[in-house]
């Protein structure tokens, strides 16, 4: 069996001890979620496990020609490669197969008279035969479907972020390592490639390591979780649902044995002050045990603080926003057109869909960063906006975190009316005492985060607009900024992909559905998906039906086909037959078809479809074969 063995391992960055002699092992079929608060140390972890990082003490012991491949949050590739160049620049043996393959057919297209030409062509199809390529490159070309990645001669420098993420989602996929790590993997995916992605990891023949803020991914994909808190490592068994029971229940055993300990320690205190002397072995030992408990008992239960976000708010009046009418053509693309929008003091709006359609532009329009092309927007004369952008504000890396919330105030006020001052804020938000002189550049990304977070919150708006506010904050963060937002007294509007966070604090949607088509939900994600999906999950079961009841309960009253029957059984097997015709040539396309990658996922829909209509067929030709003479 394949494994990755951690021995001791110990990484300290600055004043900073991110984990301390940690032990684990890794082993083929191990789904692992790591969690942790943002600064804890989960990227590092993943950087000394792929050897991008040094670790101060332990050792990573692995099999020989065990391999690694890692998926970082900013995908490290190369600019001037093509995307299908970018993507085989891994080092899995078989893409040199294919690439042979595909330059030997390339050359045999041009010259294919030529003698050399064609025995390059014959071996490199023998090594396609030998190393089963064929299975390869359609798992390939599937890949880059799923993920949107369809113009494969782009090149890498061509990319928006989103796009160079499942470029180097689908390198990483495409290697097949024996151990994955994937770091934030659903970041700019949409609903259908999270679902597609969860399918495809859920079969996955070695070892997965991923870190994620997507809970509903977690539950879906993870059967151990790692949590990494206060330089150690908790290990659970199961998905992140049984973590946080398991975690509770730990909890709750480890506050009743420091309540036991200190309840034993304040005896013995009195013990110690009665005046005991180490006259005999046996007091000494007591006096041991003492000065131990009395360690134990200093040190306590070490718990996460939660993320505390008690800020008072402007006040808000009734007029919100209004749109009317509104349009807008941003780079010769139509984000909406005559679209009304009536935002009030309590609205809770969701922006999701396709990525590229536009919602970070529409929140900008809302913000006031970018004008209508037509129509008109009104904001309240009330409305104190507070924007998250996606993308964090420049900071500057040399500017010390305290004095980059002073900018904004030296003291606020909390929903109570209590004044408290930036440090005691800062406190609030996992950022303890020490840290509070700390220069912006060494903090982790997820810290920069929750700094940039805070500052907007300081500036007490009644109005929060938040693009993909669950990139890059860790999910107690998350639990804590939910929880605040529905006690907020004022409107929200989120652009997210997050299935859990938008069910959370969505109960409108829109949906962004590209070349201007807007599509209006009322109520939560969920439901929106389970309706989308609607019309193919009860096809499904269709298939599978019986007979009806009063048929099953007096099958004898039918001894004989109708003629509408009749006339429908002799169609049955020919289309039947059909079917498996087209079943099998549309899997002889899908692997044979070297260069058209852009109808695999035609191809795919097809093939399902054929699928689904031979099982109905065949459901049906069973139902109607027991009355057939």
């Amino acid at each position: 069996m394949q494994t990755l063995t951690a021995t001791g391992l110990t990484k300290i960055y600055g004043e900073k001890k991110l984990f301390e002699q940690i032990d684990f092992m890794i082993q083929a079929g191990d789904r692992i979620g790591l969690i942790g608060t943002n600064g804890a140390g989960k990227t590092t972890l993943l950087n000394t496990l792929t050897g991008l990082d040094s670790l101060d003490a332990g050792t990573i012991e692995t099999p020989k020609q065990y391999r690694i491949s890692y998926l970082q949050q900013i995908p490290v590739l190369d600019d001037q490669l093509t995307i299908m160049a970018a993507v085989f620049a891994g080092d899995n043996p078989i893409f040199k197969t294919i690439q042979d393959y595909e330059a030997a057919l390339l050359a045999l297209s041009e010259n294919g008279t030529d003698p050399k030409v064609q025995t390059r062509y014959e071996q490199a199809e023998q090594a396609m035969n030998r190393d089963d390529a064929w299975t390869a490159d359609t798992q390939i070309k599937t890949i880059l479907s799923q993920l949107h990645i369809t113009d494969l001669n782009q090149t890498i420098g061509e990319l928006s972020g989103g796009q160079k993420k499942r470029v180097g989602l689908a390198q990483v996929l495409i290697e097949a390592p024996d151990l994955l790590i994937l770091d934030e993997p659903t970041n700019h995916l949409d609903f259908s490639s999270i679902a597609w992605l969860e399918d495809y990891l859920a079969s996955y023949k070695g070892a997965l390591l991923v870190v994620t803020h997507d809970r509903y991914f977690l539950d879906q994909v993870t059967n151990r979780i790692f949590e990494l808190s206060f330089g150690q490592l908790e290990r659970y068994d199961g998905n992140y649902a049984t973590y946080l029971k398991e975690k509770a229940v730990r909890t709750e055993n480890q506050l009743e044995h420091a309540a036991k300990q200190e309840k034993l320690y304040k005896k013995e205190l009195d013990w110690m002050r009665a005046g005991a002397k180490a006259r005999s072995t046996k007091q000494q030992a007591r006096i041991n045990r003492f000065n131990e408990l009395k360690t134990e008992v200093q040190q306590g239960v070490a718990q996460q603080d939660d993320v505390d976000i008690n800020l008072s708010q402007q006040r808000l009046g009734k007029k919100v926003i209004v749109l009317k009418q509104g349009g807008l053509a941003f780079h010769e693309q139509q984000i909406f057109k005559q679209l009304d929008l009536l935002v009030q003091g309590h609205d809770r709006i969701g922006i999701t869909g396709e990525n590229g359609a536009g919602k970070t532009t529409f929140l900008n329009v809302l913000a006031g960063k970018i004008p209508l092309t037509s129509g008109t927007l009104t904001l309240g004369e009330t409305v104190r906006l507070g924007y998250y952008t996606q993308i964090t504000e420049p900071l500057d890396p040399d500017e010390r975190m305290i004095n980059y919330l002073q900018k904004v105030g030296e003291k606020v006020t909390t929903k109570s009316g209590e004044t408290i001052s930036v440090t005691q804020l800062l406190e609030q938000f996992l950022f303890p005492r020490f840290m509070h002189g700390t220069l912006i550049r060494k903090l982790s990304g997820g810290e920069k985060r929750r700094l940039y977070l805070l500052k907007i919150l300081m500036q007490q708006p009644n109005v929060l607009l938040l693009d993909e506010p669950t990139n890059d904050l860790d999910i107690g963060t998350l639990t804590v900024l939910e929880n605040y937002l529905n006690q907020f007294n004022g409107a929200v509007i989120t652009v997210s992909h997050d299935r859990y966070f938008l069910d959370q604090v969505a109960d409108e949607l829109l949906i962004f559905k590209g070349a201007g088509q807007i599509q209006r939900f009322s109520g939560q994600l969920t439901d929106y998906l389970a309706q989308e999906n609607q019309p193919a999950v009860k096809a499904a079961p269709a298939k599978k039906q019986p007979a009806p009841v009063a048929e099953k309960k007096a099958p004898a009253k039918k001894v004989k086909l109708t003629y509408n029957e009749q006339k429908e059984w002799e169609t049955l097997e020919p289309a039947i037959d059909q079917l498996e015709q087209q079943v099998e040539q549309l899997q002889a396309d899908m692997a044979a078809n070297g260069a058209d990658y852009g109808k695999l996922a035609e191809q795919q829909r097809q093939l399902d479809q054929a699928n689904a209509e031979i099982e109905q067929k065949m459901a049906r030709w069973e139902e109607l074969s027991q009355y057939v003479d």
